[in-house]
């Protein structure tokens, strides 16, 4: 299977940060726990052990997964091109048709979506629905979206200068 992880410059840097730090520090300090739990003696009834193992086993787990992440990683680039379509790496304005609400955010691949930190992704509901849409500040493109709580209407505008 030939998978990439799609992601912004900056978002492969928080991967390999990340996996610097269980690397060289978390890796470190957990293997130190196990072998303290082990000097406690009884292994059977030993919550500390069980506790470190599976720490271990987190760690490793998320170690490989980063790992996976970063090799299959494919670099999209940003784009504030205000006439341009909604593409990875897109940043534009989404206004709520019915209240006025904007919200500005950056189109990025499922790895890196934060919708806390305005990064959606190009594969939720409201990534779908505009990607490939027009960004015109002149004649906004409306966009529909099914969501639990109904359908929801935005207009795509380009970022604010």
């Amino acid at each position: 299977m030939n998978y990439e992880t799609l992601i912004t410059q900056e978002g492969l840097q928080k991967l390999k940060d990340e996996l610097n730090e269980l690397k060289s520090v978390r890796r470190i300090a957990v293997s130190k726990r196990i072998q303290e739990a082990i000097a406690l003696g009884d292994l059977s009834e030993n919550s500390e052990y069980d506790d470190a193992k599976n720490e271990q086993a987190f760690i490793e787990g998320r170690i490989a997964e980063l790992e996976g992440k970063i090799r299959t990683a494919k670099i999209i680039q940003e784009s504030n091109d205000s006439t341009a379509k909604v593409r990875l790496g897109s940043r534009l304005i989404l206004e709520d048709v019915e209240t006025g609400e904007r919200f500005e955010y950056t189109v990025v691949g499922t790895a890196e979506a934060d919708p806390f930190n305005n990064k959606i992704s190009n594969e939720s509901p409201v990534g779908k629905a505009i990607l490939g849409k027009v960004i015109d500040r002149e004649q906004p493109t409306v966009v529909s979206v099914k969501a639990p709580a109904g359908e929801l209407c935005y207009r795509i505008l380009p970022p604010e200068e």
